[in-house]
């Protein structure tokens, strides 16, 4: 090797150091890519327009205190029975404990249990709601979910609101075996004390809405809405399948599949949802 070889092998060396101790970190969730459409887009993005892809409209997972923020009037939230939390009525356990698995999800999340349950207002209309989060265990259904919506509905009742519930849920908790299945019965009591009274109730239903969740409150209300393209389903499609020994269609179980059935009234995106929801309660109240 030439001397000017020498040195140019030299130089390529420190030039390659150089660059590794000088290229920029990005941080992780800067870039969101959208799993319908690939797009590729800044998380602000995403944010400013409710975490509905802007390209081919997917809507994203979000959490409840989201939902709080984009629904109801600034500073008009006002939270109930934040103190309630589950116990482990049967010890149940599997690769770990149920009880851990709630320190886990609140530690996660930093909610008490799978719903908050508050009074707010919509522009100007002051309403009762609840709203499932997806994130604690899956939205699923406890002791602690029926006792909050019960107590919601129930505080509606007593001061003549409206009822709305957000919808987010894989069914009832297997954790609390037959207590989780109770909830359905004494939400839908409560729901009925409520009609009896002639205040509107609207059940909205995001993806996924599943199981008991869909065999009872979810599909009770006087109106019926949902997001684009989410899951709406008691049993799994699978299961279906095997039951009836057909073939489902490729949108089975979809908001838009459900609607041109009859099963819901409104598809509502996301950043629309607020001003419809506006609009149905001036309604309701003339």
């Amino acid at each position: 090797m030439s001397l000017s070889e020498w040195l140019t092998s030299k130089r390529n060396v420190s030039l390659k150091k150089n660059y590794k101790k000088t290229s920029l970190q990005i941080p992780e969730g800067l870039w969101i890519k959208c799993e319908q459409c690939g797009s590729l887009m800044y998380y602000k993005t995403l944010e400013s327009n409710l975490k509905v892809c802007p390209s081919c409209q997917h809507h994203f997972p979000t959490s409840s205190q989201d939902r709080i923020n984009y629904i109801f009037d600034f500073n008009s939230w006002e939270d109930l029975n934040t103190n309630l939390s589950s116990t482990d009525p049967l010890g149940f356990f599997d690769k770990k404990s149920y009880c851990k698995r709630l320190q886990d999800m609140k530690f996660k999340t930093g909610l008490s249990d799978a719903v908050q349950t508050g009074l707010g207002s919509i522009g100007g209309i002051k309403v009762a709601c609840g709203i499932m989060d997806f994130r604690f265990m899956g939205g699923s259904m406890g002791s602690v979910v029926g006792e909050k919506l019960t107590r919601l509905i129930e505080i509606g009742t007593n001061l003549n609101l409206p009822i709305i519930i957000l919808c987010a849920s894989g069914g009832a908790r297997m954790q609390e075996g037959m207590l989780s299945l109770m909830q359905m019965a004494k939400i839908s009591s409560a729901l009925y004390k409520h009609k009896q009274k002639k205040l509107p109730y609207f059940s909205i239903l995001t993806s996924p809405t599943t199981g008991g969740v869909t065999a009872s409150f979810a599909m009770l209300g006087d109106l019926i809405l949902a997001e684009p393209k989410a899951l709406i389903a008691f049993a799994g499609r699978r299961v279906i399948e095997q039951t009836i020994k057909e073939e489902l269609p490729d949108n089975f179980q979809t908001s838009e599949y459900l609607f041109n059935h009859g099963f819901i009234d409104l598809i509502i995106a996301r950043p629309n949802l607020c001003s419809t929801l506006h609009k149905l309660l001036v309604f309701y109240q003339e």
